[in-house]
């Protein structure tokens, strides 16, 4: 018999890591390209090139949850859509381990923070240590840099989106972390990679989370399975003697050898190690992790 909604939320949360409220519910099983996340008293359905499931949208009518629904095959940049439950204010916060990240239905893309980091988050928490420098490229709403100043590490972080730098900035301040302590950089990553080489700064920990695919402010196009490598490269001329380098990618053409091979040529002499996603995403193992010591 398939299992409810709510049987399956209760299993989930059981298992999830003291002071977490967020989660990956339903992963495509047991109902095929639909995706559920938990996020504080609210729940998120995504589904992937289908209509919603009819036992589906029953059992979410009956949660009493506020419901949102996104269409993963539509414009990307399109936010999601009230579909029942209480009307509740579209920013709010949620939990994870501890730290607090600030969500806002009313975005496109993605709304606030990426569920199958959480472990890789705790990592880099675990791994800085008070007086020690992070780089977080392609910084989103910066949620390593939260997890990385709560360690007491001075972090910089850099998006080429101006509100994603508020955002961060905003998360810092709902964890009580003074902003002003730490470093905001607007602007290509490639291009502040180099700029940071040249001035012989160097960081304690990086974190390599790029987008599938991106362009620049110049039209240039970037892609993952073609230039990870590359990026490595410079990031590695950016790291500290002993550091460390958070490798990652949810890009489905790149295979895990294919990917290990890419960073392994980037800093070539570093240890690398592989991480599995949290235990939440139990359908398909899309996001490749690899951690890179020096």
């Amino acid at each position: 018999m398939k299992a409810t909604l709510g049987q399956i939320i209760a299993r989930k949360k059981a298992h999830l890591p003291q002071g977490t409220d967020a989660f990956r519910a339903v992963d495509g099983t047991p109902w095929p390209e639909v995706f559920v996340d938990a996020l504080a008293d609210r729940l998120l359905v995504s589904l992937r090139s289908i209509s919603l499931p009819a036992d589906l949208h029953n059992q979410l009518l009956h949660t009493g949850c506020c419901v949102y629904l996104k269409q993963l095959d539509n414009d990307v940049k399109l936010p999601p859509q009230h579909l029942c439950g209480p009307e509740l204010p579209p920013r709010f916060p949620i939990s994870e381990n501890g730290v607090r990240y600030l969500m806002d239905m009313e975005a496109g893309y993605s709304q606030g923070i990426f569920l199958d980091q959480r472990d890789n988050r705790a990592e880099v928490r675990r791994r800085c240590t008070p007086g020690s420098t992070l780089l977080n490229t392609f910084a989103y709403t910066g949620a390593f840099s939260v997890c990385a100043a709560m360690a007491g590490a001075t972090t910089t972080t850099l998006d080429l989106a101006q509100p994603c730098l508020t955002w961060c900035r905003e998360n810092m301040q709902l964890n009580g972390i003074d902003p002003a302590e730490h470093y905001f950089c607007k602007g290509d990553v490639l291009h502040w990679l180099e700029r940071f080489a040249r001035q012989g700064r160097r960081f304690d920990g990086i974190v390599l989370d790029p987008p599938t695919f991106s362009r620049d402010e110049k039209g240039r196009i970037w892609r993952v399975e073609r230039d990870y490598g590359k990026l490595v490269g410079k990031a590695a001329a950016c790291l500290a003697p002993g550091g460390w380098m958070l490798c990652t990618t949810n890009c489905r053409k790149l295979s895990p050898a294919a990917f290990r091979r890419m960073v392994a040529e980037g800093i070539p002499g570093a240890r690398l190690s592989s991480s599995p996603m949290p235990f939440d995403f139990d359908g398909e193992p899309y996001l490749k992790t690899i951690w890179a010591d020096l």
